[in-house]
């Protein structure tokens, strides 16, 4: 029987795809696999059993290939699977940034006792109304799989879509709509556009990309959307674009003590 080792909590439909050969427990040792989603495998032991690692996921930066390529572990990774789930994280993330939705939410739950609610929302609306999604610029740094979903979902929001991918596949590029406009520097998009999404791999280039340099670059009040990973923030830079206006918003599902 193989053992397989769990680091993070695994939908059903994917741990029952096991059958009777596999032994698979969060309480396991001497294992023979790993499956990990967003566990940080930098700070445990590999042991001599240890045969592969399977990611939930597109990134393998939380794993240390350098160790498993000495060690002969094979690294697998499920590039695409939850694109669909991350592409309508990112619109929900946009669609609250755009209508000023989190801030609505604060306040109408501050006015439980008010006996003037139904009169004071209709004035308060205007505070939280924001602006619509259709003839707004979206960039789209990554179109790989989750990339090009968001990509041409924005179309159907009316949106103007501006792509940059250097290292598109052509599997990808005949996924991606010809209405989606092809930017060939990272620059154009800092510079074009009113949202910016990230769907880039975490790696030694790509870390902190969004700096001070980049933000310098891009329009007044721009909103940044990153569901890929959050070390392509470099987080004081973003902080001060925060406080001066120049970012009005930042979404993102790694949160830090800052």
């Amino acid at each position: 029987m193989y053992k397989i080792k769990l680091y993070n909590n695994i939908a059903p439909i994917g741990i029952n795809a096991f059958d009777e050969r596999y032994d698979v427990s969060e309480d396991m040792e001497n294992e023979d696999a790993i499956l990990v989603r967003s566990a940080n495998l930098f700070d445990i032991d590999y042991n001599p059993n240890l045969k592969s690692i399977a990611r939930a996921g597109a990134g393998v930066n939380n794993i240390d290939i350098d160790t498993c390529t000495k060690k002969g572990i094979v690294v697998f990774n499920t590039p695409g699977a939850n694109s669909n789930a991350v592409k309508e994280l990112v619109f929900a993330g946009m669609l609250m940034a755009s209508r000023d939705i989190y801030h609505g939410i604060e306040w109408a739950k501050s006015q439980t006792n008010n006996e003037n609610l139904a009169k004071d929302m209709e004035k308060q609306k205007k505070q939280y109304a924001g602006n619509e999604l259709a003839k707004k610029s979206l960039g789209v740094i990554g179109c790989g799989a989750i990339g090009i979903q968001v990509a041409n979902l924005a179309l159907r929001f009316d949106m103007d879509v501006h792509g940059y991918d250097p290292y598109m596949s052509v599997d990808a590029a005949w996924n991606l709509s010809r209405y989606v406009k092809h930017e060939k520097a990272i620059e154009d998009i800092y510079k074009k556009c009113d949202f910016i999404t990230l769907h880039i791999p975490q790696n030694d280039q790509t870390k902190g990309i969004i700096n001070k340099e980049a933000l310098d670059m891009m329009k007044n009040g721009v909103k940044i959307l990153n569901f890929a990973r959050g070390g392509l923030i470099n987080e004081d830079d973003m902080l001060e674009a925060l406080d001066s206006g120049k970012v009005a918003c930042y979404i993102t599902d790694f949160p830090t003590q800052n």
